[in-house]
């Protein structure tokens, strides 16, 4: 049975273009289902569009609290019948009013390894420890995310990139980034073929 996945993204969305490639041309058995953005601009919904897969804009409104835009988004999600949940780029926190609809079907990746530079800009303030001799490696992780907790939970994959001497924030970003690609594409493929391949809990 294909899966069915349901991305989540802020931004530019490069890591759903990697999963609808995979989609496409057979490496990941699964399908997107649609595309869902808290930011009316972002890329990732065109991608979705030119993809024909459904984009939908999920807006805070004015005065609305977290948990009630998070009831809200659930609501929008849950439509779509998804067995995974996949936070690409995905810039909010979600709390349980989201998270408690989908018990152990949130999959988060983040550009650092576990326990590593929790939190956005990651990849600059790596790079930033590493110019000021604090760090010469970095990585990125997939997650499942159980709780209101900011990028832990429990770990599905990770991959180490190292920082050269002589990278830049881009090219670090850049060799990040297609780490990134691989490693949630290859971790997707593996939880929608053989799920109880991981040994947490959540997937047991």
């Amino acid at each position: 049975m294909t899966r069915r996945l349901v991305v989540l993204a802020s931004g530019t969305g490069s890591n759903l273009q990697a999963i609808i490639d995979a989609c496409t041309d057979g490496a990941l058995p699964a399908e997107v289902a649609a595309v869902v953005s808290d930011r009316a601009d972002a890329l990732a919904l065109r991608r979705a569009h030119l993809a024909c897969i459904p984009a939908v804009h999920v807006g805070r409104r004015d005065g609305e609290s977290r948990a009630d835009y998070d009831a809200r988004l659930a609501e929008v999600v849950t439509g779509f019948d998804p067995h995974w949940v996949v936070l690409a780029g995905w810039m909010r926190v979600l709390t349980m009013n989201f998270l408690g609809w989908f018990p152990g079907m949130v999959v988060n990746l983040h550009p650092a390894l576990p326990g590593e530079l929790p939190g956005v800009h990651a990849i600059e303030r790596a790079w930033n420890e590493a110019q000021a001799g604090h760090r010469t490696g970095t990585g990125v992780m997939v997650h499942l995310v159980s709780d209101e907790g900011v990028d832990d939970g429990p770990v599905l994959a990770t991959a180490a990139v190292p920082i050269l001497a002589d990278d830049t924030v881009d090219t670090l970003a850049e060799r990040v980034h297609h780490t990134e690609h691989r490693v949630l594409v290859d971790t997707l493929r593996t939880l929608c073929t053989d799920p109880h391949h991981f040994t947490h809990g959540a997937l047991a």
